[in-house]
This record gives C-alpha cells, sequence and structure tokens, in this order.
C-alpha cells in the first residue's frame, strides 16, 4: 500500500512538467501570436507621430500616449459615417441571410424530400467559391439594377456568401433535435409553420445565434465587395474607409490606420463576449452528427 502511494506522488510529480511541455507552454504560445498584433495595433494608435518615426528606443511600448489619432479620426474623417454604414450594413444582411438560411435548412433537413442531401451539399460547395470570382458578374447585376454606390448594393450581395454557410450550419444544428418532437407536434394538429416557429427555433437558438455572429463577422469585414460597389466616401464601410482614405499616395497615417482598426474591432469583439457560450455550443450541435 506505502509503495503505491509513493508511487502515485511520484506520478504527480512527473506528470506536472509533462503539463507544462504539452499544454501551459503551447497554450502560452498560441495566445501571444493571436493577442500580439491586437497589442501592436492599440500601442501604434496610442503613439504620437515622432514616437512611430523614431528609429531609437523601446518600439514595444508608449512613452508618451496621445489620442490625437482618434480625435484626427472622429472629427477630420467621415469614420462616424462608415461606422453607421457598416453597423446598418452587417446587420441587415445578417437578418437576411438568417431568414433565408432558416427555411433553406429546415427544408432540406426537416422535409426529407428527394435529393435533399445533393441539395444540402451543393449549398455548402457554394459557399467555397472565391468572392473574387463572384463580384464580376454581382457588379453587373448591381449596375443593371441601379444600386451601384448605394448601401443597398452590400446589403443584397453578401447574402450570396452567407447564406450557404449560415444554411450548412443550421442543417447541422436541425438534424440534431429528435424528430419525435415535431411529429407529436403534427399528431396534435399543428402546421409546419407553427411547428417551425413553436418547436424547432426555441430549440435551434445557439445555431441561430453561432449563424448569425459568423453571418455578423464576415459582414463587417468584407473588403472585395465594398471596393467595388461603393464610391462615395459617405457611404464607404470602416474595411474600405481606413484604406482608402487614410492613405494618401505613399503616405501612410499609420496612428490613424490603427485607431480606425481599433474602434472597428469593438463591436465584434462585444458580440462575441456576450454570445461566447451560445457560438461554442452553436457550433458543438452543428458539427457534432
Amino acid at each position: 500500500m506505502m509503495e503505491k502511494q509513493q508511487d502515485s506522488g511520484m506520478d504527480y510529480l512527473e506528470s506536472l512538467p509533462r503539463r507544462w511541455v504539452t499544454i501551459y507552454i503551447p497554450l502560452g504560445i498560441f495566445v501571444f501570436v493571436l493577442l500580439f498584433p491586437f497589442y501592436w495595433m492599440t500601442i501604434t494608435a496610442f503613439k504620437p507621430d515622432s514616437e512611430l518615426l523614431m528609429q531609437s528606443g523601446n518600439p514595444f511600448w508608449v512613452i508618451a500616449p496621445t489620442l490625437a489619432h482618434f480625435k484626427k479620426l472622429l472629427f477630420d474623417t467621415p469614420y462616424p459615417q462608415w461606422l453607421f454604414n457598416t453597423m446598418l450594413v452587417s446587420v441587415l444582411s445578417t437578418v437576411l441571410s438568417l431568414a433565408a438560411s432558416v427555411f433553406a435548412a429546415y427544408a432540406i433537413e426537416r422535409l426529407r424530400f428527394q435529393g435533399s442531401k445533393p441539395v444540402g451539399l451543393a449549398i455548402f460547395l457554394a459557399y467555397l467559391i472565391p468572392p473574387s470570382i463572384l463580384f464580376i458578374p454581382l457588379a453587373q447585376i448591381v449596375f443593371k439594377l441601379g444600386l451601384f454606390d448605394t448601401r443597398w448594393a452590400l446589403i443584397l450581395t453578401y447574402p450570396t456568401f452567407l447564406v450557404p454557410f449560415c444554411t450548412w450550419l443550421l442543417m447541422g444544428y436541425f438534424r440534431s433535435i429528435p424528430y419525435e418532437l415535431e411529429e407529436c407536434a403534427l399528431i396534435d394538429g399543428a402546421s409546419r409553420w407553427q411547428i417551425l416557429t413553436k418547436v424547432i427555433l426555441p430549440l435551434a437558438v445557439p445555431g441561430l445565434i453561432s449563424a448569425g455572429i459568423f453571418a455578423f463577422t464576415l459582414s463587417w469585414n468584407e473588403f472585395i465587395y465594398a471596393l467595388t460597389f461603393i464610391s462615395s466616401s459617405e457611404v464607404k464601410t470602416v474595411p474600405v474607409g481606413i484604406v482608402t482614405e487614410l492613405v494618401e499616395g505613399d503616405v501612410y497615417h499609420w496612428g490613424a490606420l490603427m485607431a480606425g482598426a481599433l474602434l472597428g474591432s469593438l463591436p465584434v469583439a462585444v458580440v462575441y463576449s456576450f454570445f461566447v457560450e451560445s457560438y461554442v455550443s452553436g457550433m458543438t450541435g452543428a458539427v457534432k452528427e
């Protein structure tokens, strides 16, 4: 008995360095690599121009913090309007994409019609088409509809890459909901619309949140469509505005650029912080099948 206790104690001592090598050190390196760009972006946003151009000193720290770059960004550029445009486009395109994805995913997974599996696979494969190929035919459609240089050009084109993935994600989550619940509702006389709104959707809230966060993030960071379909400064979104308006020839206003990137990343970070648990559970429910 004493030997077993001693052996177990030695195993504990041997496992501690092993955990450092297999868990703590790799996790620390991963967190450092992940967060260092945000740290660099933050200190650059608060550095005065004299420090940004200074070749000596510590580049990883701020000696004399300043808010001049934020003041220039908020009061000398249309950045507040860009932020409003980005928020409006992201929210509306996310809502439209989720509505379409819910109907598509429910029809494919719950109605069990012939050929539903190939249709689901085709929808997911449509997501793999790069936007650099799609924006050329979409540009012709936008011009013909008279939507060029308007927010609606982005609101109506973003679902082309949001709907396929959201549909595939919701298909996996709907698949995890027991069919018995739907059959009981049908026996009680419920219609398909009532089943969808009163049975399926309340149980699929984590999946909806997960798909919504994904769609919102993609819409917020989208660049190619916003650069192609928008030309006026007052209609631009944040990713396009800070790149096209804060770079003058070969002059890069790094302080204002980093301040714009920092402020532009905060809404997405806030959304993730509020719904991170639902996001993880939604992703888990979608892929476990």
